[in-house]
C-alpha cells in the first residue's frame, strides 16, 4: 500500500479544518461571544480544533471531523443574524483559502511545474489537495441538510449540545463536515 498520497493528504486537511473553525471563532468573538476564545479556540493550532475520533477516522477510513466552535447566542448583539454570520464565515475562509492556493498552483504551475515525485512536485500535490478539500468543506456546509436528517442518518445528536448556560456548538455544521471529509 503507498502511504505517500495519505501522508501528503494529512497537512491540506488539518489546514482547512483548522482555519474553517477558526473562522467560526473569529467571527462569533467579533460579533461578541468571547466563548470560543476564552475556551482557546480561537487559533489557528490544529490540536484546539481536533476531535479525537474524528481525527482517528480520517486517518483510517478518510472520514472524519473536527469539534464544533462553541457559541453563546446570549452574548450575541442580533443571535438570529449574528449566528448566520457565524455560520457562513467557515465556508468562506474555505473559498478564500482555495481561491488563493489556486492562485499559486497557477503560479506554480506557469513556471512549468508538474505534479512528480521532486519536492516541489509533491508540494504541488498538495496544494492541488488542499483546493480541493477546500472547496468540498465550504459546498458541503452549504447544503441546506436538515439537522434532524443528518441525527437521524448519523446519530450525531452529541454534536448539538445545549448546555446550562445555553451554550450552542454548531452541529449542523460539524456533521456536513463529517460527511464532506468522507468524499
Amino acid at each position: 500500500m503507498n502511504f505517500v498520497p495519505i501522508l501528503l493528504s494529512i497537512p491540506p486537511i488539518l489546514l482547512a479544518l483548522s482555519f474553517h473553525e477558526y473562522a467560526h471563532a473569529w467571527m462569533a468573538n467579533r460579533k461578541g461571544d468571547p466563548t470560543a476564545k476564552m475556551l482557546g479556540r480561537l487559533t489557528m493550532n490544529p490540536l484546539a480544533h481536533l476531535d479525537r475520533m474524528g481525527t482517528l477516522m480520517i486517518v483510517i477510513v478518510h472520514f472524519g471531523w473536527a469539534k464544533p466552535v462553541p457559541v453563546n447566542p446570549m452574548n450575541l448583539k442580533d443571535p438570529k443574524k449574528d449566528m448566520l454570520w457565524i455560520a457562513l464565515a467557515g465556508p468562506a475562509s474555505n473559498v478564500i483559502m482555495a481561491a488563493g492556493l489556486g492562485m499559486v498552483i497557477r503560479l506554480m504551475s506557469g513556471m512549468g511545474l508538474r505534479v512528480d515525485g521532486s519536492f516541489l512536485g509533491l508540494f504541488l500535490y498538495m496544494l492541488y489537495f488542499a483546493v480541493m478539500i477546500n472547496l468540498v468543506l465550504a459546498i458541503f456546509n452549504m447544503l441546506p441538510i436538515p439537522r434532524k436528517l443528518l441525527s437521524s442518518l448519523f446519530e450525531l445528536d452529541r454534536d448539538v449540545r445545549f448546555a446550562k448556560d445555553e451554550k450552542i456548538e454548531l452541529g449542523e455544521e460539524g456533521a456536513r463536515n463529517k460527511l464532506a471529509l468522507s468524499f
